[in-house]
């Protein structure tokens, strides 16, 4: 007998709807102002991508760890916003551009130091918020 999927929530659904559109608004704004020329590191999208990681790494401290945080707060910050203001599939192409334009080496530094900044960020993030909130007594 096969299992029925979870129940979606409604409210869960609108918090991560809005959060998401302000967070993909936020990063088409920061497109926008900082373009990168074709060919070029795109330093907006990996600036954009590093500073998610390293948000989404205090978040999850702060509301799975530290605070008894409300029911939408997660699904409104992590997968909504964050979710929106990071985007994988931008820099999926902004890699496949760099290989078109002949740019080998620029497309494989923006890969490897991509994965390795985020996973650092939120690394350090997550260091950075244990600490100080033992620092401060909340651990």
């Amino acid at each position: 007998m096969a299992s029925r999927p979870p129940t979606l929530d409604g409210s869960v659904l609108a918090a991560v709807s809005v959060g998401g559109g302000l967070g993909a608004t936020a990063r088409y704004t920061i497109s926008h102002f900082w373009p990168v020329p074709v060919g070029r590191f795109p330093w907006s999208t990996f600036v954009v991508n590093v500073v998610g990681c390293f948000a989404i790494g205090v978040l999850m401290v702060v509301v799975t760890e530290l605070l008894a945080a409300p029911k939408l707060v997660r699904p409104f910050l992590g997968i909504g916003v964050l979710g929106g203001f990071t985007t994988f599939s931008t820099y999926s192409l902004e890699t496949q551009r760099l290989l078109d334009h002949g740019a080998a080496l620029t497309a494989l530094s923006y890969a490897a130091l991509s994965v390795l900044a985020g996973l650092g960020a939120v690394a350090v993030a997550i260091g950075m918020t244990r600490w100080a909130a033992r620092a401060r007594g909340f651990a």
